[in-house]
């Protein structure tokens, strides 16, 4: 990769890995799914306020719309609404290993999709990647069970991580148009948002809100950070190395965020969970080598 695609890379990898433990600050009065539409709405406002002051075109094509239509119920709405659900059945560390699935799921709906030809050493790295996830979060997969609520959250995950990578074809697409990346998540956040709202009303879900100051900064940070430019740098990074490769950062942020726990949360690191970081690290080495 060049540098432009690594300091990108570098930036989805850390900011993604940050939100986890913004998020915790979200989690307890307000339904999660309230506090994503709260975040995605937030986000969208922000968006085309910028794309306003920029003087960046947001009228689009109707045949652009419908695309970015797609992108923001999969990338937007439907994805973060499955991954909340799934975190009411299991442990994150096990929703981090099936979300992992992306990589390969990338691959797979490239081909589909897009027509790219099949990067083995992308899946290599992928194989190698993976298992130095299960290593880290291997605790918890000990704890797996074969109950009802636990295959449901799993089916949860693995659903919203291939709905995830759906999306990631549709970004491929749009941002290949030569529309630019702000006006796309402006777009894209803003219908994820309704999507969300639409699913809010019709479960009946309150709208309620925490007034406190931890829930306010965390959602303030996760709809600057997480997604405003955390999905910039990863849309650009999609078109630039392509969806296969981008998809990558799904292995290396659960790493971040063991490394922030370790800072803030007093995570205590054991041997396979440093053998499973070079493993991840090895995995990520290969996949985008030239």
């Amino acid at each position: 990769m060049n540098q432009t695609s690594i300091a990108l890379y570098a930036t989805t990898v850390l900011i993604w890995g940050s939100t986890w433990i913004a998020i915790t600050f979200q989690l307890g009065e307000v339904n999660p799914l309230i506090s994503v539409i709260y975040r995605m709405a937030l986000a969208s406002v922000l968006l085309f306020a910028w794309c306003r002051w920029r003087g960046i075109p947001l009228r689009l094509k109707s045949n652009d719309h419908t695309f970015l239509v797609a992108q923001g119920i999969c990338l937007f709405g439907l994805n973060y609404w499955m991954i909340y659900w799934s975190e009411t059945y299991l442990p994150s560390g096990i929703i981090a290993v099936l979300f992992s699935l992306i990589v390969f799921f990338n691959i797979i709906n490239a081909r589909i999709f897009l027509g790219r030809p099949t990067d083995y050493k992308a899946i290599i790295g992928g194989m190698i990647g993976l298992s130095g996830i299960c290593l880290l979060f291997y605790p918890e997969l000990t704890k797996f069970g074969t109950e009802g609520d636990a295959l449901k959250g799993a089916l949860f995950a693995v659903m919203a991580t291939f709905v995830a990578s759906l999306g990631n074809m549709l970004a491929t697409r749009n941002g290949q148009t030569g529309i630019s990346i702000w006006a796309i998540n402006a777009w894209g956040t803003l219908y994820g948002t309704a999507f969300l709202a639409v699913i809010a009303l019709l479960t009946g879900t309150r709208f309620t809100y925490e007034a406190s100051l931890e829930y306010s900064l965390s959602l303030i940070y996760l709809a600057t950070f997480g997604t405003i430019l955390a999905f910039g740098a990863y849309l650009k990074l999609l078109i630039l190395i392509g969806p296969e490769k981008a998809g990558y950062s799904g292995l290396l942020i659960p790493f971040v965020a063991i490394i922030i726990s370790t800072v803030f949360e007093d995570y205590q690191w054991s041997l396979m969970a440093i053998c499973g970081f070079l493993l991840a690290a090895l995995g990520n080495a290969i996949a985008m080598r030239r």
